[in-house]
């Protein structure tokens, strides 16, 4: 069974169009089309049913949808329990937004050139949900926030980067004491529903009574660009990768009472491309060290 065409019509059901599909996947609505025909002649039904140039599922194509995650990653274990220990084969990787653009890129640049055969399908997500779709096998593993609680035994975290939480204002502001300025600022919270952004909400509230919160939100390089326009400060991790007002805002130490967060992988120990998973752990690790700052 082909798992490009599998994969065609699970996009195409999602997205209810054969011309957004093929936007999707980059290919022309008549590849799509193709695609989905071969997929129902070897099922021997339709799939879809079509209303000018709206698509939707037809009964089988629902009962198939149903059972087309289980059936995809079986797939991949068989692919990769077929490549033993080769270095070959596709990994499902999630990852938070600043390391998307901060840690990955490096780590994709040798991946390429190292393991031309080892291919990555990258999952965006916050550190909570992609923790979730790794315990569920949803994903083979995820770059995120170090978790606070203890991992189960299948489990296994390795830490990239840790990195200090720091004092975001604009660059019109001269002041240096970070209590101070807390406390006579708006503040641009970082989310509170996520892992790093409780670390930055428990600190702020045993060093601040009564901050006056003014925004309230997940990203980082949004929370950047309002400090830069001078809408507030905000505590936030000394995140690696670009930043889109790095030269329009600065940055001051904490308190050594003021936290820090990790980022690093998450997998677990005993799945069928815990292998792969490994050695992209490995490269990462070594690609990372020698970024550091000597």
């Amino acid at each position: 069974m082909d798992t490009d065409n599998l994969l065609t019509f699970q996009i195409v059901a999602r997205q209810g169009s054969m011309a957004a599909a093929a936007r999707e996947l980059g290919l022309t609505a008549n590849a799509v089309a193709l695609r989905l025909r071969a997929l129902e002649e070897e099922f021997c039904t339709a799939l879809v049913a079509r209303s000018g140039r709206v698509v939707r599922p037809t009964a089988a194509g629902h009962a198939v949808l149903e059972q087309l995650p289980g059936v995809l990653s079986g797939l991949r274990d068989l692919r990769s329990a077929a490549s033993g220990s080769a270095i070959a084969g596709e990994l499902r990787i999630g990852a938070i937004a600043t390391a998307l653009t901060g840690l990955l890129p490096s780590v994709l640049e040798v991946s390429i050139r190292t393991y031309p055969n080892l291919r990555l399908h990258l999952v965006p997500g916050t550190s909570a949900d992609l923790f979730s779709r790794v315990e569920d096998g949803a994903i083979d593993a995820a770059i995120l926030v170090a978790p606070e609680f203890a991992l189960s035994k299948s489990m296994e975290f390795s830490l990239w980067r840790r990195e200090r939480f720091v004092l975001m204002v604009p660059p019109e502001e001269t002041r240096t004491d970070v209590l101070e300025i807390l406390a006579t600022s708006p503040l641009i919270l970082y989310d509170r529903g996520q892992w790093g952004g409780r670390l930055a909400k428990q600190w702020i509230e045993t060093s601040v009574t009564e901050p006056d919160v003014r925004f309230e939100l997940d990203a980082l390089d949004a929370i950047a660009v309002l400090v830069g326009k001078g809408l507030g400060v905000a505590v936030v991790p000394d995140w690696a990768g670009p930043r889109p007002e790095r030269n329009r805002v600065r940055t001051l130490s904490l308190p050594a009472s003021a936290p820090s967060r990790g980022i690093g992988l998450l997998y677990p120990r005993n799945a069928p491309r815990t292998h792969l998973v490994r050695v992209l752990a490995e490269m990462a690790d070594a690609e990372l060290r020698a970024l550091k700052p000597a």
